[in-house]
């Protein structure tokens, strides 16, 4: 049977973020019994109908081992040479091990242009909730070999959380060498208790949360709590655990306490649809006729061309259009598959005759029902 891409509000999601020190076992090459580990369990996790994205740390550690040198570089042109040969043996490692379980793994760089352009968000979240729906295990990465200083991410910790906003993630676990967050820097207090569960923006945790140890990564904890708190805008819930910790994925899907939870305040489609409704400038205006006015309200569907009648403004794909009915009346809004121009071509048009007319079809919908808001 073949698949097709799913809805991430209706399936279970998670993203995955292991950082460099567990990877390279703290700098002394790519760890292939750990990563075994986790690929097992990610696997296991799959088969209980369980999506799962990998943000993987490693690449720049992993070409620092490659290539013989005693530290991390500094020079940005070193960096990204130490990212691209070290990328070569991530990518190897995880391909060969997910493949012992029959699963095929997808190499995925991104860089801030692809998260803030909202053509390419829209490129981006299609081509990740595609290769879910397929089974496929994308494993994700900074573009290191070309990004610049001035528009990096900073670590890995902030594009896992802006990887959870991007495919609607319930879950985000950020695995480290560390247990959890602790009341006290446990370096200083080897008794201090570790925090159970915690609001994700609960200020206090500022005053506990300190910055990374080690030369390998370029996070600490401040870093996982402030990722914690981007993935909570879309409402995702945060676990930061110890990554050495036996079956620690398994032991979070099955709830038992494990690490820190920071939870978020909504539920992920809530946020997003908060997200949509209050947070985009509106570039354009769909004047739908009353068979998709009647579609959308009572049956929650995406907003096909044909329902179209009109549209006014100037905008281009990805960008948020506010759906009206005959008399005015604004009823949703959306982030729209096709520029004013093109969608100027095939409202009133069933979806099939899209390639037909534009030469291309991006998608079938003029806004998919995951990236619209009804009012």
């Amino acid at each position: 049977m073949d698949k097709t891409v799913e809805s991430p509000s209706r399936t279970r999601r998670w993203v995955v973020k292991i950082g460099s020190a567990l990877l390279t076992n703290n700098g002394q090459g790519l760890d292939h019994q750990a990563i075994a580990g986790w690929v097992a369990q990610i696997a296991k996790l799959q088969g209980d109908d369980l999506e799962v994205v990998l943000v993987s740390s490693g690449a720049v550690a992993e070409g620092v081992a490659r290539l013989g040198w005693r530290q991390r570089p500094t020079l940005i042109h070193e960096l990204q040479a130490a990212a691209a040969v070290g990328q070569m043996g991530l990518v190897q490692a995880y391909e060969s091990k997910f493949q012992q379980f029959d699963k095929h793994t997808a190499q995925v760089l991104l860089d801030h242009d692809d998260l803030s352009s909202r053509e390419r968000y829209l490129n981006a979240r299609s081509t990740l909730n595609t290769l879910l729906a397929l089974g496929v295990v994308p494993v994700v990465n900074e573009n290191d070999t070309v990004v610049t200083d001035e528009i990096r991410f900073g670590d890995n910790d902030t594009l896992a959380a802006l990887v959870a906003n991007l495919v609607d993630a319930e879950l985000l676990v950020i695995l480290t060498d560390q247990s959890g967050l602790f009341e006290e820097d446990p370096r200083k207090n080897p008794n201090t208790p570790l925090i159970r569960r915690a609001s994700a923006n609960d200020r206090s945790l500022d005053a506990v949360a300190g910055d990374s140890i080690g030369g390998l990564g370029r996070g600490g904890m401040v870093t996982k709590l402030q990722a914690a708190r981007l993935a909570a805008r879309s409402g995702a819930n945060t676990v930061i655990a110890g990554g050495r910790d036996a079956d620690v994925l398994l032991k979070i899907f099955a709830g038992t306490e494990v690490g820190t939870l920071l939870v978020a305040d909504n539920e992920p489609l809530v946020a997003r649809k908060q997200w949509l409704a209050g947070h985009l400038q509106v570039r354009g205006t769909l004047t739908l006729d009353d068979g998709a006015v009647r579609v959308l309200k009572e049956q929650g569907k995406s907003l096909l061309p044909v329902g179209v009648s009109a549209l006014s403004g100037e905008f281009t794909r990805g960008e948020m259009v506010s759906c009206v009915d005959s008399l005015g009346v604004e009823i949703a809004r959306g982030l729209v598959n096709y520029s004013a121009g093109d969608a100027r071509q095939i409202i009133g048009k069933a979806s099939r005759y899209i390639g037909e007319v534009l030469g291309f079809c991006n998608a079938e919908e003029l806004i998919h029902r995951d990236n619209l808001v009804l009012l």
